[in-house]
């Protein structure tokens, strides 16, 4: 079944970037020149996702706004005939593809967040990306290979974790063929049954809003979207995957600052420059 439908829950506040995060939305902060959410974006779009739906705050317009078309920035582009930089701007959002965005009114936690989704998503899979983890290389689209090559009901990405940290993870147990067959929200790294944890992307069936409707308040008074799959397990596959890419955990301090020097290095314009500079420090 193709999946279409891509949810980025984006109405957190950013607390760990205080005070950068104070009036901008943690989403919207750079890496090399573009903001993470963009970088989600088109992880989603290079898995053939069509329906954008952003799970919003009052105070993430500069979302909104980064992916609506800016006529006066255009037209100035073109008068001083900034042909590259012009492109890029209106490139972000390709044709055929729409842009819906949907308030969270209370910060209820990340299976709400899904859940408010709920009437647009309709009774359809679909993907959830959470702009934090930056992936760069193959992530969602090989979780989509997967999903119709296993006829699976939804697909979770995973990585080995650091044992002592699994108290900030999903952690999840599988089969010999990958299926899941326990999920756990933050276990203490005494109880976790394994270091699988899950990252940032979730392909889910949408009887995931049924479970989430009537979930109790879990972990933190929080409804966990962790919660919400468990509850699926014994009725759908749900499966795992070890994605090829490199994933940076940009909520984080040191993750953001990996993310910017590794793919600083990548970059077409400043690249090489970059790698030069970084020869000569002496640290």
């Amino acid at each position: 079944m193709k999946i279409n439908k891509a949810v980025f829950p984006v109405a957190g506040l950013g607390t760990r970037f205080l005070p950068a995060t104070k009036a901008s939305p943690k989403e919207m902060m750079p890496v090399v020149d573009k903001p993470l959410i963009q970088y989600a974006v088109e992880e989603a779009l290079r898995a053939g996702m069509t329906e954008l739906i952003f799970v919003t705050s009052g105070m993430k317009r500069a979302i909104e706004d980064h992916f609506d078309q800016n006529f006066e920035l255009e037209y100035k582009l073109r008068q001083q005939e900034k042909w590259a930089l012009l492109q890029s701007v209106q490139e972000i959002i390709p044709d055929g593809v729409s842009c819906v965005y949907i308030r969270q009114k209370e910060a209820l936690g990340l299976g709400h967040a899904v859940l408010c989704a709920a009437n647009v998503v309709g009774n359809e899979p679909f993907a959830v990306l959470l702009a934090d983890d930056l992936i760069n290389g193959p992530g969602l689209d090989e979780m989509v290979a997967v999903m119709q090559a296993r006829q699976a009901a939804g697909v979770l990405a995973v990585e080995e974790v650091n044992p002592q940290q699994t108290d900030q993870y999903g952690i999840v147990t599988i089969d010999a063929q990958f299926r899941i067959n326990n999920i756990v929200e933050k276990p203490k790294p005494t109880e976790a049954l394994s270091n699988l944890g899950v990252v940032g992307r979730y392909i889910l069936p949408a009887e995931i809003f049924q479970v989430l409707q009537t979930l109790p308040a879990g972990r933190g008074g929080e409804i966990q979207l962790t919660d919400g799959i468990s509850c699926l397990l014994e009725q759908f596959p749900l499966y795992a995957h070890r994605f090829s890419g490199v994933r940076y955990d940009c909520g984080a301090k040191l993750g953001y600052l990996k993310a910017n020097l590794m793919l600083g290095l990548q970059h077409p314009e400043c690249g090489a420059q970059w790698r030069k500079y970084l020869e000569t420090l002496k640290i």
